[in-house]
């Protein structure tokens, strides 16, 4: 199965541009890609570092409605320390993204942080993806500290007849 197939499966539509692959679970299939900043049809995308592991989009998925970006942007505001590393991490990721931007691209480009964030936490899928990645992001680790560990015992995706989609047998590992 080639990667971006796995990819397609694991999101539910074919991505809109290329990816290369940054983690991978124990099964081998992605888990974060990298998106570039912008798409194959000139659109500015901000967020470089996609999660498509349907484990871990299930698990902090039920993170964020649970309140935890608002328990986040809590802690942002009272705890100077956690603050001073989102912000260190935005900065960096937006240098990292920009720095990926085609010299000859002339036309709109993404701005902000994780996510295209402006101040505050924005998705935590996103922060999640980006450490995960292997990049300092306080956020991406509290979340990872709360979902557990990804590894499923079946893959989340299949070939069928030379087709790769979503695996009917694949259940959340407890």
């Amino acid at each position: 199965m080639d990667d971006r197939s796995v990819v397609a499966a694991q999101i539910g539509r074919r991505p809109r541009s290329r990816i290369e692959v940054a983690t991978r679970c124990s099964l081998g299939l992605p888990v974060v890609t990298v998106v570039p900043p912008i798409l194959d049809d000139q659109t500015p995308f901000p967020t470089t570092y996609w999660l498509g592991c349907p484990l871990a989009v299930r698990r902090i998925s039920r993170l964020e409605s649970s309140g935890a970006i608002a328990e986040l942007d809590e802690r942002t505001a009272v705890d100077a320390a956690f603050a001073a590393r989102l912000d260190a991490a935005n900065e960096r990721y937006a240098r990292d993204r920009d720095a990926m931007i085609p010299e000859h691209h002339r036309g709109p480009v993404p701005t902000g942080g994780v996510a295209g964030s402006h101040g505050g936490v924005k998705c935590l899928h996103a922060h999640y993806a980006d450490h995960a990645a292997g990049n300092d992001n306080p956020v991406g680790a509290w979340v990872a500290e709360r979902i557990g560990t990804i590894a499923c015992t079946i893959p989340c995706v299949v070939d069928v007849d030379g087709t790769v989609v979503a695996n009917p047998a694949w259940r959340e590992p407890r």
